[in-house]
């Protein structure tokens, strides 16, 4: 009887080590697969969806944002595959993205240079812009070597515009007083909510970047499609167009649907080739920043504000001074990190926390760690304050950039209070402990110290400029003011060192470490991800503190009550650069 156990047990053994094996085998199997590109590869790539900056380490993040793909990424999947021989061939799809133009740009580099490795890449557009405009779409189809067109959409080239929201009658009717100043005249934030429409200065600024994007889409165009600026401008005047004008006036190649599309392309390459998405590509065949020798990645995405780095309830990210401090002081720390980069996409914020992060740029520098800084969309205020320490900036031509100026104040609100019937009882205990409350306007002596802030803050922003960018004083007096320039502009302005993206900042943080041109290098992500147990322990994160009054750019799009309080009901307002489509 023990025998027949005995055996049962032995046999029984060897049917789970069997089952084991095979298991082991197939998931192995499966794994490497996975990892494998096919012999000939159909590259697709969606440009028709937001690609953002960086993803955040919170998983509930993540979940709120969802998976959105990384900017970087799909340049340094272009990067790679426009060097591999298993890939045969580009098709994309593009439409309203929402990004701006400087992303664009991004993308449309990164697909040229793929292009010119003898890469071929072709487009396809349900139609670019369906009752609004399709400019920023139309502008990144034009570095594909062939545009398709559904037959039943259209191309909305009509050119761009910008539209700004003035408050300052809404806020008259609601018996809001807006008791604000600048420095100096171009800082056009405060203009929002103090005047009913465009003056001067500020008309003069936003027109000038407008006319420079413009120059920058009807160049791009024109050198990509073979007409000359004069002709683009002259399509430009005529739009839109249907789908059958478009292809009159050779804005496109050839209308077709998706499904015919990607036959044309099976057809051209071979019946063969394998589809295989940009990002899958990606994973499969290794990022082509993989070397031994580390250029440290710091983001700087969103309003400026002290603490830590946090993501909103509706998706957009704030930049903490104490999150990318530490990234700074950990990637100097770290000893095979010979450079970093700091990319950038802010509109501005705190100025306590912005000087915060300059002095940590300036700190890296000084223990022989050269910072690059690249900017993506924006990098105004107290987003070009933080750049302004860096060994090299590099921006896209159409990222907005400068605002070197200052904004503060707040919101009276005593007659709004005072209209729908509720009345505050205020008690200090001496007269400037009202200085911060909406419920009172400012004393003759409180306005008279405002000022005196605004004076220091903004002597001390460009003074920064002036020394980290090597410039006389006299000449950044010149051209801050509070004044937003195209990236193109800022680099004619001495403001930026060279356009470009993301390739063009490694090249220049190899070249500032002493790195050849042709060798490898990989990149490492700061802030470094918290061990397992530590996340465990101490939580993956903690909530940010609130913004200064007193800012160099007054969160994202429109108005935010940051933070509410009892003592400022209407809390700190801010906004920022206005979108230009």
């Amino acid at each position: 009887m023990r025998l027949l156990i005995a055996e049962i047990f032995t046999i029984l053994g060897a049917i789970t080590v069997i089952v084991l094996a095979v298991t082991a085998g197939v998931l192995l199997y499966l794994r490497m697969r996975a990892k494998i590109v096919p012999r000939k590869t159909l590259l697709e790539a969606d440009f028709e969806t937001e690609y953002v900056e960086c993803l955040p380490l919170d998983r509930l993040a993540r979940l709120v944002i969802g998976k959105a793909p990384r900017l970087l990424d799909a340049v340094a999947a272009l990067a790679k595959a426009s060097e591999d021989e298993r890939v045969t061939m580009l098709v994309a799809k593009v439409g309203t993205s929402g990004m701006k133009l400087a992303k664009i740009q991004e993308i449309r580099d990164a697909v040229i240079r793929f292009r010119e490795k003898g890469k071929k890449a072709i487009v396809y557009a349900e139609t670019f812009g369906e009752f609004g405009p399709g400019n920023s779409a139309y502008y990144l189809a034009t570095a594909f070597d062939r545009i398709y067109l559904q037959p039943s959409g259209s191309v909305s080239l009509t050119g761009l515009g910008v539209k700004t929201p003035f408050l300052r009658d809404l806020l008259m009717k609601a018996g809001i007083e807006p008791r604000l100043a600048h420095r100096k005249e171009y800082k056009s934030a405060a203009y929002l909510f103090t005047e009913s429409q465009y003056n001067e200065p500020h008309r003069e600024a936003d027109q000038a970047v407008l006319e420079s994007l413009m120059s920058q889409f009807v160049d791009g165009i024109a050198r990509s499609r073979g007409f000359t600026p004069q002709q683009v401008l002259s399509l430009v005047k005529k739009g839109p167009f249907s789908a059958t004008n478009a292809l009159r006036e050779k804005l496109v190649d050839e209308l077709a649907y998706w499904d015919q599309v990607c036959e044309a392309a099976k057809k051209e390459v071979g019946k063969d080739s394998r589809p295989l998405s940009l990002l899958e590509y990606l994973k499969r065949a290794g990022h082509p920043y993989s070397g031994r020798r580390k250029i440290a990645l710091i983001y700087g995405v969103g309003p400026i504000i002290r603490g830590k780095s946090r993501w909103t309830p509706l998706g957009s990210q704030v930049m903490g001074s104490k999150t990318v401090a530490e990234s700074f002081r950990q990637a100097v720390k770290d000893k095979s990190v010979k450079a970093i980069i700091f990319r950038i996409n802010s509109p501005g914020g705190s100025y306590v926390a912005s000087d915060v992060v300059w002095r940590e740029i300036l700190r890296a520098r000084e223990e022989g760690k050269p910072v690059i800084v690249s900017m993506s969309e924006v990098a105004g205020s107290g987003g070009y304050f933080v750049a302004a320490a860096a060994d090299k900036i590099i921006a896209q031509p159409a990222t907005i950039t400068g605002s070197i100026g200052v904004v503060g104040g707040k919101m009276v609100t005593s007659e709004m209070w005072n209209k729908i019937g509720i009345h505050w009882g205020e008690l200090y205990t001496h007269g400037n402990a009202g200085l911060w409350s909406s419920t009172q306007n400012y004393s003759a002596e409180q306005w008279e110290q405002v000022q005196g802030w605004l004076d220091a803050i903004y002597t001390d922003f460009v003074t920064k400029v002036a020394q980290g960018r090597k410039l006389d004083l006299d000449r950044v007096h010149e051209i801050a003011k509070g004044r937003i320039w195209s990236g193109k502009d800022a680099r004619d302005i001495g403001l930026v060192d060279e356009l470009g993206g993301f390739e063009e900042a490694v090249r220049a943080a190899k070249a500032s470490a002493g790195i050849g041109e042709e060798e490898k290098v990989g990149l490492r992500a700061f802030p470094a991800k918290r061990a397992l147990w530590k996340r465990l322990i101490f939580g993956r994160s903690e909530r940010s503190e609130a913004g200064d009054a007193v800012g160099l750019g007054l969160p994202e799009r429109g108005l935010e009550i940051f933070p509410p309080d009892p003592f400022q009901p209407f809390g700190v307002l801010q906004m920022t650069d206005r979108r230009v489509e």
